[in-house]
């Protein structure tokens, strides 16, 4: 189940982060800035985020591989809109349609898993579970380079009604296509029973259950969310403009640069989220209850000088091997943020709870890009200004990111206090 849930995931990143891949050929054709480009994965963000509530709604009620299935040929489909798009506008909106098909996919698979597996192998298995947007993220700059170059250096490819498509543009539309595949897949997996929980009150909502959690573990939340929201966005916005760091600044072409950078994604990036989980479920056995935020902490921590140092890399030999560690920590703690939530929340407003924290998450995402390319553009203009932006953003997101889990510590390990005792209520009743 979850190396079904890994593909779906992976798929979802190759279409999520193809923007990133092909900046510099679609600036020219749509005649656009960093800031409109960096905005194609604002807009992607904001939908992605809004939309996930009402479907982790559904998902809390219906069948969760439907709603994922659904998600995922939609998102395909729209992803292939991109391609065949003729204008800056025309592409804004199908991002917003790749938005809204991804939100199915997160919410739903933490509610799924949560079914799957007992509460102490839970944050390992979603952490296992982000794995995939992180080798998919990965496989995306592979693939997405040896696209682009393939298609640049083959004859046009023309279509009836939209014309010949430029490099850029068939890229995206081969990308989109093996997800269409994959939303039928879907709809062969097991779908696990629902476990059985004890409501508040025989009169109370799901809502006002829903509610009541956030009322009672505000700070835990807060802290959590506020926290990771400021480690997703400086990662978002360092792998966003990684390749453009390599065109701008060390020269390289975009195709070599997005292959380079994509295998040393594959094989670094997964390494942080697992081995962030490995010492939150060694500190867990130890007794620490704040173990899953500590672990994502110390992720953070370790984060800030790995992007840094890449900074002040002679040549991109050297920046590419400072790209290993870095890609590991920038990553790290991603998978524990999500697997934070689902051992603290009761198993019928799981998905609803992930989709909050997607919200959150989602703002990085929305504002990352963009705030990066505001500051190449308008802040650090020049071919160098990437990586000063990269250097401002860092400390200031990456810095206030692990403030703000440190702050969160006491709480998150008093809300698993009281969970392991209402578990114990539960299973007495």
């Amino acid at each position: 189940m979850v190396f079904v849930l890994i593909i779906a995931s992976l798929v979802a990143f190759i279409d999520r982060q193809v923007v990133a891949i092909v900046v510099e050929p679609m600036q020219k054709d749509l005649d656009v800035g960093d800031t409109e480009i960096g905005w194609l994965y604002g807009v992607f963000a904001l939908f992605y985020a809004f939309a996930a509530i009402p479907i982790a709604t559904i998902a809390d009620k219906k069948s969760r591989k439907h709603v994922i299935a659904i998600g995922i040929f939609f998102w395909s489909l729209m992803t292939i809109a991109c391609g065949l798009t003729k204008n800056y506008w025309q592409i804004f909106l199908a991002r917003i349609g790749v938005g809204i098909g991804e939100a199915t996919l997160s919410p739903t698979t933490t509610s799924l898993l949560g079914d799957y597996f007992p509460r102490e192998d839970l944050p390992l298995a979603i952490s296992i579970f982000q794995a995939g947007p992180i080798v998919g993220t990965g496989i995306a700059f592979v693939i997405g380079g040896m696209v682009l170059q393939l298609v640049g250096e083959s004859p046009p490819l023309v279509l009836p009604y939209f014309g010949e498509l430029a490099p850029w543009q068939q890229t995206f539309v081969y990308l989109g296509l093996p997800g269409i595949l994959l939303s039928f897949m879907i709809l062969v997996i097991r779908e696990p029973g629902r476990r059985p929980f004890s409501r508040d009150s025989e009169t109370s909502s799901d809502t006002e259950e829903l509610i009541n959690f956030y009322k009672h573990n505000f700070r835990t939340i807060f802290f959590h969310h506020l926290g990771n929201l400021s480690l997703v966005l400086t990662g978002y916005a360092f792998v966003f403009w990684s390749i453009t760091f390599f065109v701008r600044v060390h020269g390289m072409n975009a195709a070599e640069a997005s292959q380079i950078f994509g295998w040393i994604f594959i094989f670094f990036g997964p390494m942080g989220p697992f081995l962030v989980a490995y010492v939150a479920r060694v500190l867990s056995k130890k007794g620490h209850r704040d173990a899953n935020i500590t672990a994502g902490m110390l992720g953070g921590l370790i984060t800030i000088p790995a992007v840094l140092i890449i900074q002040i890399a002679p040549s991109p030999f050297w920046a590419f091997v400072f790209y290993a560690p870095a890609l590991a920590a920038v990553n790290s703690p991603f998978g524990i943020a999500a697997g934070a939530l689902p051992v603290i929340t009761p198993p019928h407003l799981r998905a609803r709870v992930a989709a909050v924290y997607m919200l959150t998450g989602a703002i990085g995402m929305m504002f990352g890009p963009p705030l990066a390319g505001a500051f190449n553009e308008y802040i650090f203009p020049g071919t160098e200004g990437v990586r000063y932006s990269m250097i401002t953003m860092t400390c200031f997101f990456g810095i206030s990111g692990v403030v703000l889990l440190q702050l969160g510590r006491n709480h998150y390990a008093l809300t698993m206090k009281n969970t392991e005792n209402w578990e114990k209520d539960s299973q007495q009743k």
